[in-house]
């Protein structure tokens, strides 16, 4: 299955209004990095980045003066997330603004169904929270260190990293994948069975006569309904 885990930075918070101005993905197949990649930084137009949204991402409007429009790069992002599901933390948000600037140039929508939000898993998995991206890197040991601030490609690594864990991707991939070879853009899985070696010999038993003694009598001790009869019947 093939995801992009997708983040964006906007100059506000009313998706009516404000526009995205970055966007950052990472492709996954079969919850693995493929290393592809989107970043795009993206003009708004005539409207300015609010002095709140500039405090959490640092993108100034004379950063953007020379960036291209969001109908410039459209096809770009399309492409890019291709049938793939859209992976997002809070993806109401994200989605609320992708969808409302395909809507200003008379593209589709993109379909709910489509659509994976981070945070409503990280509730159901973590009930009592905190779940921010934040948080969700402490609990997981991903070290978010260099994230002074919220910036759309590496929140985007960091949210990969974080879905992986969520999903056990990691401890998946130790027994479903005996190796991954990077061609091009892309991720080749070499899907043949893992042959489990048989060991020569038993290893030896590592209880001494005492020890089976010692046990027997507890269990003799414990009476005929004993569970340990039930496993370990006297001999």
């Amino acid at each position: 299955m093939r995801e992009i885990i997708f983040d964006t930075e906007t100059t506000g918070l009313d998706n009516r209004e404000d526009r995205v101005i970055e966007i950052g993905g990472v492709e996954l197949e079969n919850q693995f990095p493929t290393g592809r990649t989107l970043h795009i930084f993206i003009n708004p137009g005539n409207r300015k980045v609010h002095p709140d949204a500039l405090a959490i991402h640092g993108i100034t409007d004379e950063f953007l003066k020379d960036k291209p429009p969001f109908a410039d790069v459209a096809q770009q992002i399309i492409d890019f997330f291709g049938d793939a599901r859209w992976v997002a933390h809070n993806a109401t948000f994200d989605m609320g603004f992708i969808n409302a600037e395909f809507g200003r140039i008379g593209l589709p929508a993109i379909a709910g169904d489509r659509v994976t939000d981070t945070l409503a898993l990280a509730r159901r998995k973590n009930p009592m929270g905190p779940n921010s991206l934040d948080a969700l890197c402490r609990r997981y040991g991903i070290d978010n260190s260099h994230r002074a601030k919220h910036g759309a490609l590496l929140d985007s690594e960091l949210l990969a990293e974080v879905y992986i864990e969520m999903l056990g991707g990691r401890q998946a991939a130790l027994g479903l994948v005996s190796s991954n070879k990077v061609v091009g853009q892309t991720v080749e899985h070499d899907d043949a069975p893992i042959a489990i070696a048989q060991r020569p010999r038993p290893l030896p038993n590592r209880l001494s006569q005492a020890d089976e003694a010692a046990h027997a009598a507890l269990v003799a001790k414990m009476g005929a309904k004993a569970i340990w009869a039930k496993y370990d019947p006297p001999k």
